[in-house]
């Protein structure tokens, strides 16, 4: 079979899964229809609906676009069925039923942005940078019953710059994403459908990649300035790392302080409580456990993303106040 009679429907939402489609399309495979979630309500009244980038993408270029709320839904199922799908192609989507996945004669395979089995979840490239890692990539696997557990197929490797934020490796692994994601077509095309794959081996599951809440991003001034400057760029740009300004004689009320960029100073604040904030040489400075973490740039609650220095101009006193 040529890649122009292999029928692909892909399932994606995010501008991550464009990558993957984007890179289908233009190299001639026959993607017959794409799988997408509703358009998202937005605005101060939910009146405007905005659809997900990959319905962008997939209505400019001509292409079908099923939208279902529910993916046991009769309807859509019957929808899904009438395409006659050889396989089926998933990037950042949501965990589809076996009805869904094994529709298809040669299945239905998943592109992840981590090094499986390690880092299955929501979330992969934020956890992966925020634990430190210096070492990612992306993986295409076999979906089956459990949330990111199927059989492996490929794997490629991408590195973390120590000053690299969430959106450098997203940027690169939807590129490489979307490079495995056609040699892995290649690969079923070649195979007819029965492309190698190797089992997980769950003893390799190191970490997880849970969904991220706004909870979630709140910085523990508690931790080594190493831990917390990986944190804050494993939540930059999006959706951001945060902290309370909190005035020290408790008569105002503390704020909400985005954190976007850190640095560490390599200056020990061992006899500093912890959350201690000090301006030096129009630089900005908080106290961790072990030493003095620099702001670079920052959000104060109702204002623009400014450089730490340019917050300073109009911050009186920053001694006077606790970052908690």
């Amino acid at each position: 079979m040529e890649k122009k009679n292999l029928r692909i429907v892909f399932m994606g939402t995010p501008e991550f899964a464009v990558g993957s489609l984007q890179r289908l399309v233009e190299n001639g495979y026959n993607v017959v229809a794409v799988v997408t979630q509703p358009d998202k309500p937005v605005g101060r009244h939910a009146s405007v609906l905005r659809p997900s980038p990959v319905k962008e993408y997939a209505l400019a270029h001509g292409l079908p676009v099923l939208q279902p709320v529910k993916m046991k839904d009769e309807l859509f199922l019957e929808q899904l069925r009438s395409y006659n799908a050889d396989l089926q192609v998933v990037v950042a989507f949501r965990m589809l039923p076996e009805v869904v996945w094994a529709m298809p004669r040669f299945g239905t395979f998943n592109v992840h942005a981590a090094l499986l089995p390690d880092y299955r979840g929501a979330a992969p490239i934020n956890w992966a940078v925020i634990n430190g890692e210096t070492l990612t990539g992306v993986t295409t696997f076999f979906l089956d019953h459990d949330i990111d557990t199927g059989r492996i197929i490929a794997q490629r490797q991408f590195p973390i710059p120590d000053d690299a934020d969430v959106e450098y490796v997203y940027d690169g692994l939807m590129q490489l994403g979307a490079q495995l994601c056609t040699h892995t077509v290649d690969l079923v095309l070649s195979t007819d459908g029965n492309a190698p794959s190797q089992p997980q081996q769950d003893s390799d599951a190191r970490h997880a990649a849970p969904k991220i809440f706004k909870e979630t991003c709140a910085i523990d001034f508690s931790l080594t300035a190493k831990r917390i400057y990986d944190f804050v760029r494993g939540l930059s740009p999006v959706p951001g790392a945060w902290c309370l300004l909190t005035p020290r004689d408790a008569q105002a009320k503390a704020q909400v302080l985005k954190v976007y960029k850190a640095a560490k100073t390599g200056e020990s604040s061992n006899s500093v409580e912890v959350g201690t904030l000090k301006a030096e040489n129009r630089r900005l400075l908080v106290a961790t456990v072990d030493e003095w973490l620099e702001i670079l740039e920052l959000q104060p609650a109702g204002k623009k993303r400014m450089a730490a220095r340019d917050y300073l101009n109009g911050f009186q006193h920053p001694e006077h106040f606790l970052l908690k």
